[in-house]
């Protein structure tokens, strides 16, 4: 069964977009390896709010490298986005078939909402977070509140010259 990993950068003080849903604060670190993280993948799981901000940071419509995008969104209307599935209604069945095809991991992408309810489905494998060396004071959390106590095992880490630590942590079932 493929697992959902929760995969996203975060500052210092536990935010994941700035106030304003902003990510200019988020930089590459050259000996952070993308390409590899993105080879992981061939699904993409996000909120309205993430997908509207990879909008709005890549111009017109976000084109995802040709992976299959899912989009959970009670506003955004299928017609008006034919190269992505919206889902106005994400259950826990869905996710179980979504899961049980063939393929490579799914991608959580952004979007503290959208953990919450997995975490509270009992639909997240990791919790994958790049720390960005950087203090926001405020913006989108990486869990809103109110949100299910999870424990979590350490998994994996690494600290690069940047200042940026990368954790992996798998999620107690």
């Amino acid at each position: 069964m493929r697992k959902i990993r929760y995969s996203v950068a975060m500052s210092l003080d536990g935010y994941i977009a700035g106030p304003n849903g902003e990510a200019d604060w988020i930089v590459a670190d050259p000996e952070f390896d993308f390409a590899g993280l993105w080879a992981q993948f061939d699904t993409l799981l996000m909120g309205r709010r993430t997908y509207e901000a990879a909008v709005a940071r890549f111009g017109g419509k976000a084109r995802f490298q040709g992976m299959k995008t899912f989009v959970a969104s009670r506003t955004l209307r299928q017609a008006d986005n034919p190269d992505m599935t919206i889902l106005s209604d994400l259950t826990r069945d869905w996710i179980q078939q979504l899961r049980s095809q063939p393929g490579k991991d799914i991608w959580l992408m952004g979007g503290g909402e959208l953990f919450r309810l997995l975490l509270e489905m009992q639909e997240v494998d990791t919790v994958e977070v790049s720390i960005v060396p950087v203090l926001l004071g405020s913006g989108v959390a990486l869990l809103p509140s109110p949100a299910p106590q999870t424990k979590l095992k350490v998994a994996s880490h690494k600290a690069y010259p940047s200042g940026f630590v990368s954790l992996v942590y798998e999620v107690h079932r």
